[in-house]
């Protein structure tokens, strides 16, 4: 899995996000903090996000493209330290050994 966060992102960024979250985005997203992207198989973001979730106060969303090898994109919106917890909540699981779930 390859993680990013995004402090403070720029307008451009989230008008980016929203496009490619599709027409079934009902939130809103205009004030947050930070954005955290992660990268992966499906099984893993399906897995991730349910983690981020649980672990601390974020919302999570599918982020579309298209890609050979199946992997896909997933953003942890929220506060930046929210964000930041979710994320290392996401690898202390990893580096465990241990299922996501």
């Amino acid at each position: 899995m390859e993680f990013r966060i995004i402090k403070t992102p720029s307008k451009g960024t989230m008008d980016i996000l929203k496009r490619r979250m599709g027409s079934n985005n009902k939130s809103d997203f205009d004030n947050v903090d930070a954005v955290g992207l992660v990268q992966g198989k499906m099984i893993e973001m399906i897995c991730a996000a349910d983690v981020a979730e649980k672990a601390v106060g974020v919302t999570v969303e599918d982020i579309r493209g298209s890609c050979p090898q199946n992997m896909i994109l997933i953003a942890i919106f929220g506060d930046t330290a929210s964000v930041e917890d979710a994320i290392h909540e996401i690898k202390r699981k990893l580096e465990e050994g241990k299922d996501l779930w």
